[in-house]
């Protein structure tokens, strides 16, 4: 393998790194349900995707609260 002649500088390295940064799914909204859910996914309340059920919607665990 090839060694690099200089060191990466601060400004490269962060311009390389920066494609990696996560983005949030896109959000749509469910024609049955009316619920926001994840775009191209089956809904997580009601199981449906494209008119169709898919999926048993699972219920959903209460999370628990900071002060408990």
């Amino acid at each position: 393998m090839a060694c690099p002649k200089k060191k990466t500088s601060h400004r490269k390295q962060q311009q390389r790194r920066a494609k990696w940064v996560a983005q949030l799914p896109t959000l749509s909204k469910c024609p049955n349900c009316g619920e926001s859910k994840i775009a191209h996914y089956a809904c997580t309340e009601c199981g449906y995707y494209n008119g169709r059920e898919y999926a048993k919607a699972m219920p959903r665990k209460k999370q628990k609260s900071a002060s408990q």
